[in-house]
């Protein structure tokens, strides 16, 4: 005997199913057939995958430094003639008497030895303050840094100099300073440290 207005069981209903865009890995999904013996495999894959995903998710444009370096605690001070007056081109004589003082180029870069080191520039967020690729940026350890200031920050284990700024939120941001680059907000999710305060740099032509 037929009934009328039986219900049908199984098929696809509307609406029926996880929604796309949710799930583990926010994104759509299918079955597919494994050999038992590679499900431990893809378990692993899977779960590997989705810790880069999460990873990637913090990771910024740091435009890291390198070369990490003391400079030397003992040397014999270079007294180098510094002249007063500005020269267009040419070498300036000494016998000229416009020799005002002697620099020793140490004491001019390093205030702290033991709390000094350099480090080199790598990429070009920091060239509007003067900063280019294979500078050596002077970083002093025992200065607090303050908003404005030029910092050798860490972030979730990589380096970089930047601009110490201020979100209005009170919370830390890191400027750089060429347009070509975006500030770095800082987020409770990074780990965040300020290693020292940029106090100078220099470079060979």
């Amino acid at each position: 005997m037929k009934i009328e207005n039986e219900k049908k069981a199984g098929g696809l209903r509307a609406g029926s199913g996880r929604k796309v865009g949710t799930g583990k890995f926010q994104e759509p999904t299918e079955v597919i057939r494994i050999p038992t013996s590679q499900k431990s495999v893809i378990t692993d894959f899977l779960s590997a995958y989705t810790r880069k995903q999460h990873d990637n998710a913090f990771k910024v444009d740091l435009d890291a430094v390198g070369d990490f370096e003391f400079p030397t605690m003992h040397h014999v001070p270079l007294n180098i003639a510094l002249f007063n007056s500005k020269v267009p081109a040419g070498n300036p004589s000494p016998a000229d008497d416009h020799v005002e003082s002697r620099l020793d180029p140490s004491e001019f870069l390093v205030d702290k030895v033991d709390a000094t080191f350099f480090v080199t520039i790598q990429g070009y967020s920091m060239m509007d303050v003067g900063l280019l690729p294979g500078d050596k940026a002077v970083v002093d350890r025992s200065k607090t840094a303050n908003i404005g200031d030029i910092v050798l920050a860490v972030i979730n284990g990589e380096f970089t100099i930047k601009t110490l700024g201020r979100h209005k939120s009170g919370a830390p941001r890191l400027l750089p300073a060429n347009k070509d680059f975006k500030p770095i907000e800082i987020t409770e999710e990074m780990q965040f440290e300020i290693w020292g305060v940029v106090t100078g740099s220099f470079r060979r032509f």
